[in-house]
């Protein structure tokens, strides 16, 4: 009971947090809505769906799975920020000593960055009848299922990078070159068919692109848009989600 408490507790903080925090939905939100109707906007006009690289969907159709995604990323990633600031100020210490499990810890760090990234995913959603997407209720439950399953993988990695660094600085320096390249090599902005070789390979290795394409699998159901199966890429994300607990739960262990 203890340990489900303290889950609770960390959960609750965080969402405190953001719901106090409006800049921070409002900054969160703006960054996909500018990469959605502005890139995706620009793109359409040099894409055509007749090109057969995308199914037949608009460009801005294909790209509206990875903007979702974009927004859980920057979200669930950067949530892990939390563990820094409480490093800096005392407080994680005073987390290591009370009498829990650290793999709760990290449970509850997790769920709280999945829960804030989901809500955000969820308004993003709700803008598919403005592209022209018919989406129904059961696509719409499975769509945010998916969001929450690769919220959690994705904070689950922010928690086991941010057990390495001890300053805002360092942590946002290393996310540029670990969020960035992620986003780019997913399948969220052009299909991983296209990519060279090398890019290929370096796309299978990214856990990101399984969300993507989970998302496409939910959102457009039939067609030309899926890289892998829906049962490849809700695997990968449920091992990866565990492998990150695992590691994670073991870097806490040894800040006894």
């Amino acid at each position: 009971m203890i340990e489900v408490n303290a889950i609770y507790v960390l959960v609750a903080r965080e969402f405190k947090k953001f719901i106090r925090e409006k800049s921070r939905l409002i900054s969160t939100i703006a960054r996909p809505l500018i990469w959605l109707f502005l890139v995706g906007g620009g793109m359409s006009r040099l894409v055509s769906p007749g090109m057969g690289l995308m199914g037949g969907v608009t460009y801005i159709q294909f790209i509206f799975p990875g903007i979702l995604g974009m927004t859980i990323l920057f979200s669930a990633i950067f949530s892990s920020i939390s563990i820094i600031w409480d490093k800096e100020f005392g407080l994680m210490k005073e987390i290591l000593v009370a009498p829990v499990s650290r793999f709760s810890i990290v449970l509850g760090k997790a769920l709280s960055g999945t829960i804030v990234s989901v809500i955000q995913a969820v308004i993003i959603l709700c803008l598919f009848p403005l592209l022209g997407l018919k989406l129904g209720v059961l696509a719409i439950i499975e769509t945010i299922i998916i969001c929450t399953l690769l919220s959690f993988c994705i904070a689950s990695l922010g928690i086991v990078i941010a057990t390495f660094y001890e300053s805002f600085e360092s942590f946002s320096v290393i996310m540029n070159f670990i969020v960035m390249p992620m986003f780019f090599l997913s399948g969220a902005m052009y299909p991983v068919k296209m990519l060279p070789d090398i890019l290929k390979v370096l796309t299978r290795l990214n856990p990101f692109t399984y969300g993507i394409d989970a998302l496409k699998h939910a959102i457009f159901r039939d067609g030309g848009v899926f890289d892998f199966s829906i049962v490849t890429d809700i695997g990968v994300l449920l091992v990866t989600s565990i492998v990150f607990v695992l590691i994670a739960g073991t870097m806490f262990e040894r800040k006894k």
